[in-house]
Parts: structure tokens; C-alpha cells; sequence
């Protein structure tokens, strides 16, 4: 067993490199030679029952005996019934396996399908050998394999055939092989083997993507619904990349656990991950690159959906997929909304108080990462959401102290859930002499990523573009990424990993010194803790001397063990290790020879000294660290290393002696279980709080109907996976006790007095109040619609001016102006001009006098002719034709004092006219509804989807994708409407980009010089964008084609996210996440009177919006859970919502809120003058919404100084209230700007 561990993880990690297609003579056996059946052929034909010698698993059914082929693409669990022979919606209701679901055609022999049940030795150690690259952790031979080949199939063409599907055929296989107690399906699509991507849809009447997926069926016996189901692949792009890509580390190679106790809720895709090469993953708490088989993973283009993984108990990690009973990340209860409340079935084992944070201070000097604060009055009570949201805070005598709940691990300060796969991103720098060389290699802004199994203790890191001068000679330095494997050890009973210890915040310093070679080497780390994107965060310093190891020479590393020594605050150990070098063969033979070096390291970090329990955890523990692999791959310059570690007591003899299943991860509980060790060998598992079963099934417990009366009278108890919701009926709200109380006043309601109706806003609708509670919404003359929803009449249309005027159409009404050379009101025009103004009078007699009618002759020397505007106003900016001097005037002409410039520039002017300032409608604002025609724009990673709005409704079956590009993450949003352009800020590469709604290619116009650009805002009338970079702690502006960049601010920002702008007023809106004090802020758009508007009772603040309409500033708290607003110029804010999940981004219009939330991967509509969730959608892809935006078809009234002429200014214009600033970019070397209030 141990051999072919060892085997499968070494085929895992040289996979990961691998760049070769899969051929056809990769697949299994097949044809009559190999004793296949073969299907008839035709249009949606079933095979015959395939009668199995051995039974198969399927999610959570076991001893299927009975298997059938179709031509469309799929194997079922049960004869399919005649309505459903051609594909249709998915899932059917039948158990069902699709590596290609879409209407195939065989027809005269066009292509062929075979199966058959295979028990031979060499199939089923093919299969045995394809199921260990893509589950290297599970021990797995089968007895019985299923083979069904697809051979050159065609492509069901309809009525009207496709002429570019003409002459394409499809190859691909499917596997599934079984053992006693486990089975796994393997898809594997040969190089050319997908020449089509769609089929021609009997139901839809159009061509649609095939899609790759697995369907449980129904379920159920008196009342039958979908069972689970997961969908890997169902759009052009993801079905194309099918053999390009792979989970397994091959190529067109998928490999799926699709029967096991661990998938009665879903299948588990396997998860080798290649993207440690050279991609950083963004999740959880912060980001998530939807790292498994998504279209939006950043490395991996293929499949679309974020599956679970093996051994998975918390969706918070990763989310279920498609699964009616999505796992719930469980949280204790927050404050009562004002119709919903959430519960939590009480548990015995830990008091579930309200979460709370350590007060930390930095500390630089000690390199101690954090430091508690031991002031007396620091206690759970004034430093609530301190700790963990997945930990309690309990009071001392001296302070306080953060232990995480029950199903999590860490220090309380941070907290990870029990057996989550954890991902580790850092940098690494070096400075190495290699041999004898008197030169170092220097490196640095390297990429270190590391993949962590926590149920296995199994530690996966590659550090990116390590020169191969060097890359070699650090094969033997596993404890580089050796720290990380520690941090996360399986634990035996009484001992603590480095995680549980530490929390993740800790300084590390080694020192290595290789025997029998001068010099040494020196390891300098730094973990920061979990990172704004849910990953633990590392900065490596290598700097030294090493032995050289030649070129193409592999190190092979023993399993060793190693004693950690424990005292206040500091971590010591040392040890001595071998190692060995094989050198490439020369000359047909090989040379090995065994090294050794010594190993010192130093690690620092502070616990909380307050509860004297900490201190009693054994001084010494003995690290175990089993399966060493270390490789250098010349060819990409990457660095790998892999290890296994437990951490237990100190004893003699092989690593894995009296190892418990549960340490070792053989144990087989179910995913919503934790495994509790025993004596000996002995364990059981025990289901997580909110589920029931034996511990290897787990089911969810229905609290709402085993306690009926558990939310009270007139409330409504809805279930959730391992929790439950209370919601108030209609006419009641909760109380200050828990309880639904009636809402006092229901007398009726003037919803057209106190504004609360929905109809169009006042400038185009008026509200009708009838009788009672009741009202009619009526358009205003000049506009046509139900009176919600009213559009302008274009009157121009009917030619009511007169034959000699031009007629423009204004909101609601219309203007007639005569046409030059006539005079009169538009409707009637006769010959004759105009009144001029006084510059066009001054210009025409100066002209006349210097006896130069005609102003494109050349003027007389040293004769200044003023410049008129379209309009006849004065320009704002005059220039003499002869001196080449320029200056500002007023509106009457004259020359502003101080203006005036030297030859060749031109002064920033402000228009002689003033814009005039929108003050908005009179009517209380929050009942302004939406323009028709107005839509939602959210990001989905890799993706931004378009979803349209009917006044404040979702229109959901209308949803589509607006822009697909799986190599990004896109986080934030904004949307210009004036050009129709959407801009985004993308974390992957990093770099902004836009794309018109009108279509066309999207195009990057930001990628130098980037952090990780989160929040995006727009200024429409100044023309700039603003920005947000959470890794540089910045805020800067462009020009919106990325030009003339400026940082704004870089000080007194630690993690800024959200950022929206208020045009008309030049007012720009921040908030910074900084746990330690996190704040909402505010300036000008020119960065001057930068001021805090909000810091107390936040938690997480998130998403920013701001209503131009009614001056509100609004936000989203995943820490507090509430969505509050303020107005920025007056005092005091409000509470509008609380009980929210995890909201991420947020926009708004009017009454009417829109935000994206993490927890339940949907769009939330809240109704503002309510306080109520109206309505969630669910994107059909499952995974995570990060920025969301307003999409209005057209523009809010207004001006800014920057609206006209750029206000005057040579490079940027920032308004300001009343004002503007015009500024120079950050890289004006030798560029003429003029800087100026």
C-alpha cells in the first residue's frame, strides 16, 4: 500500500507539469477485438440492460447490478423513460452519468458505441492506475470495469443542417470502475476527439452545448423531487476545453468519486492542483479563484462549476454544487433582523456566545507578529468581533483569551474548519552562492503557493521561476515548505499542530549548515495570518552559501522526525538529516551519493497569557514527517516539494507506529462528521451539530418539523442544512425578546403622501391616491407607460415646429428654435437674424475695422480677435494669434488676473458660463425607481452576467453571460453611462479592464503597476475612474483610458475595498476592512478634506454604494451582518437590515438595494423604505459573486466643473464641491501640466 502511495504521489506531482494531450491510443481497449457489445445504430436509442458481476456505487446507493448505454452521451442507472429518450433539461429523473450529454446520431453507420464490463487484470490496473493520479491519497484497486466508448460519432443536425458541423465527428470514453467499497468514474477525451460542441435540441428547436455532469434522479417515495446533481461542463467554452485540460494532472483526463460514503451529496472531482506552478488562488474569506474544476478558475479553463472536495465539511470553503441540501457553513446567532432571525440548535459542548477579536498591537523590533493587549479593561465585552467568526471569547482576570468552536482549529484568533483544504501564497526572495562560486544568484518577487489536505497532514508546495542555476541545489530543502507541512499536521490525541498553536502569525528563523561544506544558509520566514483573500500569507528570505547539485540529478529525502520544544512564546529544534543525490546517468551508469546537514530553527509567536490551560500542552512533541518528495522542473523553473506529517509524542521506531484512521485519514466518516480517535486503532465518527446519523451517513436534521412550536406563534420556521430560520408572517416583527409581535399601526396607508409607492419618478409620473391602502401611478403629459414605467414622447416626431426651425426633444416636452437667418418663436419664423451677443459683437467689429470681414484671412500683426463659443459666450480660455500669450476671461470678457501664460500653453480656464447644479426632485428620494431599461451587472471570477430589471424586480429567466473570460478574477464593477462601457479590476493578473455593453473585445487599459485592485468607482461627467489596491493600500484616478494615473492617497490604509463616487457634488467614498479598525471615509475627488465619516460598531465592511438621488451612502458588513447608511452631510446613520449572510459588493438606485453575497452565492434585492429582502437570485453556476453594478440606460441629471471643456484643465480634473482641481499624473517627466485650484 505504501508503494503505491508513494507511486501515485509522484505521478501527481511530475502530472503537474505536463503539457501533452491525451492520443487515441491512450484510451481503453475498445471494439469487438476487445469483447465489446455494440449499441444499435440510429437516433436516441437505449441499449439492452448491461447485467454487472459486480455491483457499482452511485452517490448514496449501493449494489447497482444494472447499467444502460444511449447514443446521447450518457449511462444510466435505470432504463430511461421513452418521453425523456432525447436530451432535455437537466437532471432528468434518472440516475444518470454523462461524460457528453447532447443528441448524437449513428444513423447508417455513422459511428459507432460500445460497452461492456471488463474484469481483467490489465483493465483494471489501467483504471487503478488512472483513479491514483487524480485521488493519490486513497488506496484504491477495482474488481469491476465498465468501459463505453463513443467512437466517431456524429452531431443530431435537425431540419436544417449546420454546414460548419459538416464531416465532425466525436471520440471520447467513459469508465467506471468499482471495488467493494468505493467507485470512481473516469472521462477521458482524446487530442481531436471533440470537433463539436453543440447538438441540434429536438425541444428548443436550436442548436445547444452539450454538457458534462451526474445526476442522482428522483428521489423520494410519496413526494418525488430532483435528487443531487453536479454539472462540470455545460457552454461552448468550457465543452471545448475538455481535452485540453484535465483534474488529474493528464490532459484530457477527468476523474470523479461518484460512489463512497463521502458522496451522498455530490460528486467529488478529483483535485490535483497544477495551479501551484504559477497562478494565485483567492477564496474564502476574501477572494476565491474557484480553484477545482470551474470555467472561472484562474489556471484551469475547463469545467464551470466549484465541486466539493474529498473529505470537505464546511461549504464556507467550499460551496456545494447544485445540491439540494447544500452543506451550511454553521455560525452562532447574530441580532435579530426586523422580519428574520437565524437559530442555532443548542449545543452542550461550548457556549456559543457572540464572536469577538483580540485587540492586537504590532510589533516590529521582536519580529513578533502580534502582541495582546493586557490592559485591564480588555475583555470580551468592549472588544467584541475581535475574535475569530468562528470562535468564543472568554474573560480572565487579567483579559481575555479567543478559543475556536467546536469543528474548527487554530488560536482564535484564526480559524479554520476541521479537515478543510488550506492554501498557503507568499513570496520568496534569495541571495545564494551556489559551490564554490564567488557570485550569488539572486532572485525575488518569486511566487510560493501551497495546497495543504489538513485531513492527511499532506503539504503540496511549489515556489515559481527559481533560476535552474540554483533550482537544483535546493532539492534538499524540504523544511523550506516543510514549515507549512507542521502548521498543518494531523494531530495526535493531547498534541498540537502549528496552526492550532500559533494561528498562522509567527516569525521563523533556521540555519542550515551542510556537513563537510563551508558556509551556511539562512531561512528567514514570516506568516502574517489569514490574508484578505482567506489564505494564509508567507514571505521567505533565503541567504547563503549551498553545495552545488548538478543538472538533472534527483534527491531523494528519507522519511524523518523531528522534536518541536515548547516554553512561552518560542519554538525551538534541531536535528540532522540525509539526503540523497543521484546524478544522471553517464555513460550507462549512475553515481549516488549520500549527504548530510544540520538543521536550527527559531520560531516566535505570542499566545494569549491569560488562560493558564494553554500552558499545559506537552513541552516537547515529535513531528513525524513521512513521504518526502522534492523535484525541479528545469523546463518551468519550478520548485517542488511534498510531505506527510503528523505531530505526537516523542517515541522511537517508524513514524507511523500506533497511528489511529483518524490521524491518518482512512477513517471514512462522513463529510459532515468528525472522526474521534479511540484507544488504539479504535474511532468513531460523530455528526456535526444540526445532522444525525451513525457518523458514516449523516442526515440533516428537519427542526422545523420535528419541533413544530420552535419559532413561536405567528412566525414561520424554515429548515437549512444544520441550522434553521424564523421568519415573522406578514403584519409582525421581532421583538426585543425574540418574539413576533404585531407591527402597532395598520391603519391605512397614503403610499402616495408618504412616498412609499413604485411608481415613476415625479419629473415623469405622478402617484394617485384612491382610497384605503390603494393607488394608480399616471404618466406626466409628454411621456407614455403604465405610470411605472414611463418613457418621453418624442413630439419632434409629429413635426410641430415650423417648416424654417429645428425642433429638439427635451424629458417630457420639446423646444423650436428658427434656423439661422430667421427670427420668431420657433412655431412661426421669418427672415432675419438674431440678436448677437456681445462677444460676437465685439468680434464683428473688430474684424470690420481692421477691414478683415472674413475671420480665415490672416489678421493684421499684434490684432487680438476674441473667440466666441457655440452659443456666442465668451470662451473661457483667449489667445493672441501673434504673441502666442493666453489667458483666462470672465464671463463679460475680461481678463482673469494671474491666468495669463507664456507662449505655447494654454491655462486651465472654467467655463464663463457655470453649469447649473442638479438639486434633484423635491419628493422623498428613496421612492425614485429605476429607468426603464436598466439592468444589473455582477461579477461571477471570470465572468460578468447581465441581469435585467422591471422597475426593482429581477427578471431572472433573462439573466445571461456578459462577458466570459475564465483566466481572470474580475472583483469590482463600474459602469459608464455615457459610452455604455463596463470597467472591472481583475486580481489574477492584476490589470482593470472594459468592454462595451454593444459588444466588441474587451481590452485591458491598466496591467503595470498593480497590487490587487479590488474596488472600482467611475466619475461619468469628469471622465476618471477611481480605485482601490488592497495589496499596495492605495487609492488612485486615470483618465478612463487608463492614461495620466495618480495615486491619491498611500498612507492610513491597510485593506481598502469599496469605493463609489458622488459626480455632482466631486465627493469619493472608501471603506478599509482593517480588522483592527476598520472605517468608512471620505474626500474630495481631488484628495483634499480626507476625513472619517464611520469607524465604530464595524465589522467587515464590504461593498459601498451611494444614491445620488437621495444623498444616501449605504454599505454592506459581512462582520456585522447589516446593510447601514448615512447621509455624508448630516448626523447619525441607520441600521436598515441585519441578519445578512456574508454580503460582499453592493449597488443601489433610488429605493431599491442589490448585493452579492458569498454565503449563498446569489443576488439579494432589499427594498430601502421597507427595510426587507424582496427577492434573491441564484446564478445557475454556483460559485462566488464578487462586484455587482448599476447599469442605467441613462445618465442621472447633472453637472461638475470637470463636465465641460474637462474644466479647463491640460491633464486631469478632479471636481471638488462647487469646484475643480486640475492635477498632474505621477509620471509628468518633461510633459507640459499646469497644476491649479
Amino acid at each position: 500500500m505504501r508503494a503505491a502511495w508513494t507511486r501515485a504521489l509522484l505521478l501527481q506531482l511530475l502530472l503537474a507539469g505536463l503539457g501533452g494531450c491525451l492520443s487515441r491510443g491512450g484510451l481503453f481497449p475498445f471494439g469487438p477485438g476487445a469483447g465489446d457489445l455494440e449499441l444499435e445504430a440510429g437516433d436516441d436509442r437505449v441499449s439492452p440492460a448491461l447485467e454487472l458481476s459486480h455491483g457499482l456505487r452511485f452517490f448514496d446507493k449501493s449494489g447497482i447490478y444494472s447499467l444502460y448505454v444511449t447514443t446521447n452521451g450518457i449511462i444510466t442507472v435505470s432504463e430511461p423513460p421513452a418521453e425523456e429518450s432525447h436530451p432535455g433539461l437537466f437532471p432528468p429523473t434518472f440516475g444518470a452519468i454523462a461524460p457528453f450529454l447532447a443528441d448524437l446520431d449513428t444513423t447508417d453507420g455513422i459511428g459507432k458505441v460500445y460497452y461492456r464490463e471488463d474484469t481483467s487484470h490489465s483493465v483494471t490496473q489501467q483504471a487503478s492506475d488512472y483513479v491514483q493520479k487524480g485521488f493519490p491519497e486513497v488506496s484504491f484497486y477495482p474488481v469491476s470495469v465498465v468501459v463505453v466508448t463513443w467512437e466517431s460519432v456524429a452531431p443530431y443536425q435537425g431540419p436544417t443542417k449546420d454546414p460548419s458541423q459538416e464531416g465532425q465527428r466525436n471520440t471520447f470514453q467513459a469508465v467506471l470502475a468499482s471495488s467493494d467499497s468505493a467507485s470512481y468514474a473516469i472521462f477521458l477525451y482524446p487530442e481531436d476527439g471533440i470537433q463539436f460542441y453543440t447538438t441540434f435540441s429536438k425541444k428548443e428547436k436550436k442548436q445547444v452545448p452539450a454538457v458534462v455532469a451526474f445526476s442522482q434522479g428522483s428521489v423520494g417515495i410519496l413526494w418525488t423531487s430532483n435528487g443531487a446533481f453536479n454539472i462540470f461542463a455545460n457552454d461552448k467554452e468550457s465543452v471545448g476545453n475538455l481535452a485540453k485540460s484535465s483534474n488529474s494532472g493528464q490532459q484530457g483526463v477527468w476523474v470523479f468519486e461518484i460512489g463512497s460514503p463521502a458522496t451522498a451529496s455530490g460528486v467529488v472531482p478529483s483535485d490535483v492542483n497544477p495551479e501551484l506552478d504559477d497562478e494565485t488562488d483567492y477564496e474564502d474569506e476574501d477572494y476565491d479563484s474557484v480553484t477545482h474544476l470551474g470555467l472561472e478558475d484562474v489556471s484551469t479553463t475547463t469545467f464551470s462549476y466549484e465541486a466539493p472536495k474529498r473529505g470537505d465539511t464546511d461549504t464556507y470553503e467550499v460551496p456545494s454544487v447544485l445540491s439540494p441540501h447544500p452543506l451550511a457553513t454553521e455560525r452562532p446567532p447574530e441580532s435579530p433582523t426586523e422580519r428574520t432571525r437565524s437559530f442555532q440548535v443548542p449545543v452542550e459542548r461550548f457556549s456559543q456566545q457572540h464572536q469577538q477579536v483580540i485587540d492586537v498591537d504590532e510589533v516590529e523590533e521582536t519580529g513578533v507578529v502580534f502582541s495582546y493587549n493586557t490592559d485591564s479593561r480588555q475583555t470580551c465585552a468592549n472588544n467584541r468581533h475581535q475574535c475569530s467568526v468562528h470562535a468564543e471569547c472568554r474573560d480572565y482576570s487579567t483579559g481575555f483569551c479567543c478559543s475556536c468552536v467546536a469543528g474548527y482549529t487554530g488560536n482564535g484568533r484564526q480559524c479554520v474548519a476541521e479537515g478543510s483544504p488550506q492554501r498557503v501564497n507568499g513570496k520568496v526572495k534569495g541571495r545564494i552562492f551556489v559551490g564554490n562560486s564567488q557570485f550569488p544568484i539572486s532572485f525575488e518577487n518569486t511566487d510560493l503557493h501551497s495546497y495543504v489536505v489538513m485531513n492527511h497532514g499532506r503539504s503540496y508546495t511549489a515556489i515559481s521561476t527559481i533560476p535552474e542555476t540554483v533550482g537544483y541545489s535546493l532539492l534538499p530543502l524540504a523544511p523550506i515548505g516543510g514549515i507549512i507541512g507542521w502548521m498543518f499536521a494531523v494531530e495526535q490525541d493531547g498534541f498540537k499542530n502549528g496552526f492550532s498553536i500559533t494561528g498562522g502569525e509567527f516569525t521563523r528563523q533556521a540555519e542550515v549548515t551542510f556537513v563537510g561544506h563551508p558556509g551556511k544558509l539562512v531561512v528567514k520566514q514570516k506568516f502574517s495570518g489569514i490574508d484578505e483573500h482567506g489564505h494564509l500569507t508567507i514571505d521567505t528570505e533565503l541567504e547563503g552559501r549551498v553545495p552545488q547539485i548538478s543538472f538533472g540529478s534527483t534527491v531523494h529525502i528519507e522519511p524523518y522526525t523531528e522534536l518541536y520544544h515548547y516554553s512561552r512564546g518560542v519554538i525551538t529544534s534541531s536535528s540532522t538529516r540525509e539526503y540523497t543525490v543521484t546524478e544522471p546517468e553517464r555513460g550507462g551508469t549512475t553515481t549516488s551519493d549520500v549527504y548530510t546537514y544540520q538543521w536550527r530553527q527559531t520560531i516566535t509567536f505570542q499566545e494569549c497569557t491569560h488562560d493558564d490551560s494553554l500552558s499545559a500542552q506537552p513541552s516537547t512533541q515529535q513531528l513525524s514527517v513521512d513521504s518526502v518528495f522534492v523535484l525541479y522542473n528545469q523546463e518551468e523553473k519550478i520548485l517542488r516539494y511534498a510531505l506527510s506529517n503528523s505531530i505526537g509524542p516523542v517515541r522511537d521506531g517508524s513514524p507511523d507506529a500506533l497511528q489511529n484512521p483518524c490521524y491518518i485519514g482512512t477513517h471514512g466518516c462522513d463529510t459532515n462528521a468528525a472522526c474521534r480517535p479511540g484507544p488504539g486503532t479504535q474511532f468513531t465518527c460523530e455528526c456535526s451539530i444540526g445532522f444525525r446519523g451513525d457518523g458514516r451517513t449523516c442526515y440533516d436534521i428537519d427542526e422545523c418539523s420535528e419541533q413544530p412550536s420552535v419559532c413561536g406563534s405567528h412566525a414561520i420556521c424554515n429548515n437549512h442544512p444544520g441550522t434553521f430560520r424564523c421568519e415573522c408572517v406578514e403584519g409582525y416583527q421581532f421583538s426585543e425578546a425574540g418574539t413576533c409581535v404585531a407591527v402597532v399601526d395598520q391603519r391605512p396607508i397614503d403610499y402616495c403622501t408618504t412616498g412609499l409607492h413604485d411608481c415613476d419618478i415625479p419629473q415623469r409620473a405622478q402617484c394617485i391616491y384612491t382610497q384605503g391602502s390603494s393607488y394608480m401611478c399616471s404618466c406626466l403629459p409628454g411621456f407614455t407607460g403604465d405610470g411605472r414605467a414611463c418613457q418621453d414622447v418624442d413630439e419632434c416626431q409629429s413635426n410641430q415646429c415650423h417648416h424654417d426651425a429645428i425642433c429638439y426633444n427635451t424629458p417630457g416636452s420639446f423646444m423650436c428654435q428658427c434656423k439661422p437667418g430667421y427670427q420668431g418663436d420657433g412655431f412661426r419664423c421669418i427672415p432675419g437674424e438674431v440678436e448677437k451677443t456681445r462677444c460676437q459683437l465685439e468680434r464683428e467689429h473688430i474684424l470690420g475695422a481692421a477691414g478683415t470681414v472674413d475671420a480665415q484671412r490672416p489678421l493684421p500683426p499684434g490684432l487680438f480677435v476674441p473667440e466666441c463659443d457655440k452659443h456666442g459666450h465668451y470662451a473661457p480660455t483667449q489667445c493672441h494669434g501673434s504673441t502666442g500669450y493666453c489667458w483666462c476671461v470672465d464671463r463679460d470678457g475680461r481678463e482673469l488676473e494671474g491666468t495669463r501664460t507664456r507662449p505655447g500653453m494654454r491655462p486651465p480656464c472654467l467655463s464663463t458660463v457655470a453649469p447649473p447644479v442638479h438639486h434633484g426632485p423635491s419628493v422623498p428620494t428613496t421612492i425614485i425607481p429605476l429607468p426603464p431599461g436598466t439592468h444589473l451587472l455582477f461579477a461571477q471570477t471570470g465572468k460578468i452576467e447581465h441581469l435585467p430589471l422591471a422597475g426593482s424586480t429581477m427578471k431572472k429567466m433573462e439573466a445571461k453571460t456578459l462577458l466570459h473570460t475564465p483566466d481572470k478574477v474580475i472583483i469590482g464593477l463600474a459602469f459608464d453611462c455615457v459610452d455604455k462601457m463596463v470597467y472591472w479590476t481583475d486580481i489574477s493578473e492584476p490589470s482593470i479592464g472594459r468592454a462595451s455593453l454593444h459588444g466588441g473585445e474587451p481590452t485591458t487599459i491598466i496591467r503595470q503597476d498593480l497590487g490587487s485592485p479590488e474596488g472600482i468607482a467611475l466619475d461619468h461627467l469628469g471622465r476618471n475612474i477611481f480605485w482601490t489596491d488592497s495589496r499596495l493600500n492605495r487609492i488612485e484616478v486615470a483618465k478612463l483610458d487608463g492614461s495620466q494615473r495618480r495615486v491619491l492617497f498611500d498612507t492610513d490604509l491597510v485593506n481598502p475595498r469599496g469605493i463609489v463616487t458622488d459626480s455632482v457634488r466631486g465627493n469619493l467614498y472608501w471603506t478599509d476592512w482593517n480588522r483592527d479598525s476598520p472605517k468608512i471615509e471620505t474626500s474630495y475627488m481631488d484628495g483634499t478634506n480626507r476625513r472619517i465619516l464611520a469607524q465604530d460598531e464595524l465589522g467587515l465592511p464590504n461593498g459601498l454604494t451611494f444614491d445620488a438621488y437621495s444623498s444616501q451612502l449605504c454599505w454592506v458588513d459581512a462582520g456585522t451582518h447589516r446593510v447601514e447608511c448615512l447621509n455624508p452631510g448630516q448626523s447619525g446613520r441607520r441600521r436598515v437590515l441585519e441578519g445578512l449572510q456574508y454580503p460582499f459588493a453592493v449597488t443601489s438606485y433610488g429605493k431599491n438595494l442589490y448585493y452579492t453575497d458569498w454565503k449563498t452565492n446569489s443576488v439579494v434585492a432589499v427594498d430601502l423604505a421597507v427595510a426587507k429582502e424582496m427577492d434573491t437570485f441564484h446564478p445557475h453556476k454556483q460559485t462566488r459573486l464578487y462586484g455587482i453594478t448599476t447599469a442605467l440606460s441613462q445618465c442621472p441629471q447633472g453637472h461638475n466643473y470637470c463636465s465641460v471643456n474637462n474644466g479647463g484643465c491640460t491633464h486631469l480634473c478632479l471636481a471638488t464641491p462647487g469646484s475643480r482641481t486640475c492635477s498632474c499624473p505621477d509620471n509628468t517627466l518633461g510633459v507640459d501640466c499646469i497644476e491649479q485650484k
